[in-house]
């Protein structure tokens, strides 16, 4: 049974790519060859390269693990810190009050 193909939204596909440039660029400032940042991550060369194109096949750790290498893994912790749709779906329930229970003839 072959995997069910999906479609990545656009947006989404040039998110990914502009931070696998971003990873690659990281890389070449600090002069480490591909070699070095994929034997480091603990990775193949191909998947570092897969990586640096933003491609969305690759796991996530992978990711993780290069931007670990790079120094640059705490910007993973800022990735879904700032949810204002969600804050704001949060507020609105916390603003609705709730009623007191009606009361019956047995409280009475």
């Amino acid at each position: 049974m072959q995997r069910e193909k999906y479609k990545m939204p656009i947006r989404l596909t040039k998110i990914l790519s502009v931070m696998g440039e971003d990873i690659k660029l990281a890389r070449l400032r600090r002069k480490l060859s591909a070699e070095q940042v994929a034997e480091r991550a603990g990775i193949s060369r191909p998947t570092l390269w897969q990586i640096e194109q933003g491609l969305p096949s690759v796991s996530m750790g992978y990711y993780a693990m290069v931007l670990f290498v790079l120094g640059l893994e705490n910007n993973l912790e800022t990735l879904a810190a700032n949810d204002e749709v969600g804050r704001k779906l949060q507020d609105a329930q916390l603003l609705t009050k709730k009623r007191a229970p009606k009361k019956t003839k047995k409280d009475e």
